[in-house]
């Protein structure tokens, strides 16, 4: 199947983790991908780039314009997560996990809008299922993602007559190097986690990523402004 031959893609977060087999299932696909990331990973990058840096952002779809002369297809993927008390959360760890998560998804999305507009392109970004239950001890995260949804719906509707789609994809319980970083603080009642928790064993990211390429793909042509979870059942 090649649902993307003579499209441009650019994936952000693209060494590891959903970011990396995203890369992989699109280039299967048939795209030109463009793999960005702020740092080496297991995954090839082409860009380095920190998405929480405007400039940096801007050079990045400016080099992706000059070497391929259009972009199709977005999917923000970038993202880090952390776990904190509530009334412990120092404000430079929110305001990093903001920074980075939902300012560096809206500096990609803005940067790159023009030229999706040009080819009717598309927007898939990743938000979570944090953004839709409780999931406690992530504060920050959760309105990161929170933000990055919303913000996807109104990009949604605002440009859908110029033919420019955006939707979310809100991966849960997804085996990823982020989540083997994840550690929680200390005191914590795990008991409060189960209803963050799929009633499966927890999968790898290519299953995320197949949720990513559908929407990015014509086969989602009448879907806009949508959240799709792929979390196993956890919020079902």
């Amino acid at each position: 199947m090649k649902r993307f031959e003579g499209k441009v893609a650019l994936v952000t977060g693209a060494a590891s983790g959903i970011g990396k087999a995203t890369v992989e299932r699109l280039t299967e696909e048939g795209a030109t991908v463009v793999a960005l990331d702020i740092a080496d990973g297991p995954g090839r990058v082409d860009v380095k780039c920190d998405i929480s840096d405007e400039q940096q952002v801007n050079d990045a779809i400016a080099a992706v314009i000059a070497k391929h002369d259009r972009l199709d297809v977005l999917c923000n993927v970038a993202g880090i997560l952390r776990a904190d008390h509530t009334h412990e959360l120092k404000l430079e760890s929110w305001e990093k996990i903001i920074r980075v998560n939902l300012t560096g998804t809206f500096l990609v999305c803005k940067a790159a809008i023009p030229h999706l507009l040009k080819t009717k392109g598309c927007i898939v970004n990743t938000s979570s299922t944090s953004a839709l239950g409780s999931h406690p001890w992530m504060a920050a995260y959760a309105a990161s993602k929170g933000g990055i949804l919303s913000m996807t719906r109104v990009i949604a509707v605002e440009y859908a007559k110029q033919g420019l789609r955006a939707n979310c994809v809100c991966p849960g319980g997804i085996n990823t190097p982020l989540h083997g970083q994840f550690r929680m603080p200390k005191g914590v009642d795990l008991e409060l986690l189960r209803g963050a928790m799929p009633p499966v064993p927890q999968v790898g990211p290519e299953y995320a990523a197949s949720v990513i390429a559908f929407l990015a793909s014509d086969d989602a042509k009448y879907m806009n402004g949508a959240e799709v979870r792929a979390d196993g059942g956890a919020l079902s």
